[in-house]
């Protein structure tokens, strides 16, 4: 019996932990990461509760560490893909009219074991996973995925709360049904907290999900099934389906019950799944709903009244954490004239001491990008800068993949704002700098028309003239805009997090109105007396008056 109107716990961000020599914590983050790599994790499809081997194996291995082995991920087939929509379909009725509470205290149980036991496993999965430092770890993996679950919950409840007027004699109530179906969850490598955020956002309201995680991040993907399983999830509501996109992909497409696309992933993937979803459209139950977070060319712009160290510092935070492998990482940065000296002065003072290599060892700003692919997109792009007549190599420009795939930080400088680099999406530790000798109202001009994309941007200046008119001038040009401040590391209730054009729906992930995606909203009106006769006052004769 549910006679009671739940309040959840008021939502707070996860305090980050430093791992500073000699703290507690970074003890056990070590203990845990040998522990992992001393060990190798089998990582199975999970339909309908239960583990499927299906033969079809991958072997997992650092990106940073070629020579060792994390584990096997086994792909999902096609049988394994319709055997799950058929378990999700099934699982909805008693997941749909569960009480929102006990769906939500499922959720917050999971922040509470992710906060707590399940911490350095979640991180230690990530750094050897995905190449990522324990800061960058910590940030993702436990801090940003536990504000989720966190401000999930608080959001759906603050959501149910909006209801319409109700005039005498009648009450008018709106419902938030989850959508007619399931929905399909499709995640990135590179944010642990995205590819567990995809799948639950929708599964809080009452939605079931199919999730395929990138390949290269089943290893993490793996420990988020055991959390959710610690935290009470029942079968069926989320089925894990690790494997490549057309074996997953085509069969859930094809599927009349597609009910929704949550997705953070390359703007080429997203296009082919909508317009897959297009020329399916006559053969769906319902409108499948369509969230997508894609690509980015984030920007920096710096006005000749700038801190020149804020804005080197904004360069190397904002670009060459993790790798750049964020798509909110900056990689075009325009700097006016009169500041680029002093600017450059301390960004090779401050990449100087940047240090590439393993993630075992703490003192590494820098790791190894995610896989051969990527290392030798990247690459490419460097060695043509390197050859370049109008392109100077400020900083890095090396690489090497003997051991890992590692991409050294790499500042280019060009007097080309249209140079490839300058314009196209590299996903990695690339920063190109365009040095401008115009108006700042051109350069605004500039900015806003070279790139197809709308994600993240940030301006620096002292002057607040200038950033307001920034502001104003740059409104469509980044979903999520800094003033002075380096374009990344948006929290979970402070900065809704998603872009516009070519970056995506900007349905804000984070936010309520990104679980208002997942709801199929019903109208009710009840009236007490209602009436037994057909006419109204306006009927009546003029001579009646």
């Amino acid at each position: 019996m549910h006679n009671a109107i739940a309040t959840p716990p008021p939502p707070r961000n996860e305090p980050v932990r430093d791992y500073a020599p000699g703290s507690p914590e970074r003890a056990s983050l070590r203990e845990t990461l040998t522990a992992m790599r001393g060990e190798e994790m089998m990582v199975l499809p999970v339909v309908n509760g239960e583990r499927v081997e299906t033969g079809r194996t991958e072997t997992i291995r650092p990106p940073h560490d070629l020579g060792h082995t994390l584990g096997t991920f086994h792909k999902a087939r096609t049988e394994d893909v319709e055997r799950a929509i058929r378990g999700a379909l099934d699982a909805r009725h008693d997941w749909s009219r569960m009480d929102w509470s006990d769906r939500a205290a499922i959720f917050l149980k999971a922040a509470e074991l992710l906060a707590g036991p399940f911490r350095d496993r979640m991180n230690a999965a990530t750094m050897l996973g995905q190449s990522k430092n324990p800061y960058q770890a910590e940030i993702d993996a436990a801090c940003e995925m536990v504000d989720f679950f966190r401000f999930n919950v608080a959001f759906y409840r603050e959501m149910m709360e909006e209801q319409p007027q109700s005039p005498a004699g009648v009450w008018n109530r709106t419902e938030y049904r989850p959508l007619e179906g399931f929905v399909f969850a499709v995640s990135p490598f590179n944010f642990t907290s995205i590819a567990a955020n995809l799948p639950t956002a929708p599964a809080l309201l009452g939605n079931t999900v199919l999730w395929k995680p990138a390949p290269t991040q089943t290893y993490s993907a793996q420990v988020i099934v055991e959390l959710l399983q610690a935290a009470g999830l029942p079968p069926g509501v989320i089925q894990f389906l690790p494997g490549d996109g057309p074996d997953v992909g085509d069969p859930v497409l094809a599927s009349e019950h597609l009910a929704g696309l949550h997705f953070t992933g390359s703007t080429q993937t997203f296009n082919h799944l909508w317009r897959e979803i297009g020329n399916n459209l006559d053969h769906y139950n319902a409108y499948p709903r369509i969230v997508g977070e894609t690509g980015g060319k984030d920007f920096i712009v710096a006005h000749e009244s700038a801190d020149p160290e804020a804005v080197a510092t904004a360069i190397v935070r904002g670009s060459f954490e993790y790798q750049g492998q964020k798509c909110s990482a900056a990689s075009r940065i325009y700097v006016e004239e009169a500041l680029w000296p002093a600017v450059r002065e301390s960004l090779e003072a401050q990449l100087a001491e940047i240090t590439v290599g393993p993630v075992e060892d703490f003192s590494h700003f820098v790791n190894a990008v995610i896989d051969e692919k990527a290392y030798d997109k990247i690459t490419g792009y460097v060695d043509r800068a390197a050859q370049a007549d109008n392109v100077e190599v400020v900083h890095g420009g090396t690489h090497s993949k003997e051991d890992g795939y590692f991409v050294d930080p790499t500042v280019l400088l060009t007097d080309d704002p249209s140079y490839e680099t300058m314009e196209q999406e590299i996903f990695g530790p690339v920063a190109s700098v365009f040095v401008s000798d115009r108006s700042f109202d051109d350069l605004l001009d500039l900015v806003d028309s070279t790139s197809p994309y709308a994600l993240t941007g940030a301006v620096f200046a002292r002057d607040r003239a200038v950033l307001a008119h920034a502001t104003d001038r740059l409104a469509d040009a980044a979903g999520n805009f800094y003033l002075n401040d380096k374009p990344t590391g948006a929290v979970v209730g402070q900065q809704p997090f998603g872009g516009a054009r070519g970056s995506g729906t900007n349905d804000k992930a984070g936010s309520k109105l990104n679980l208002l995606r997942w709801a199929s909203l019903r109208s009710l009106k009840e009236t007490f007396v209602p009436a037994t006769h057909f006419t109204y006052p306006f009927l009546g004769s003029d001579d009646e008056a």
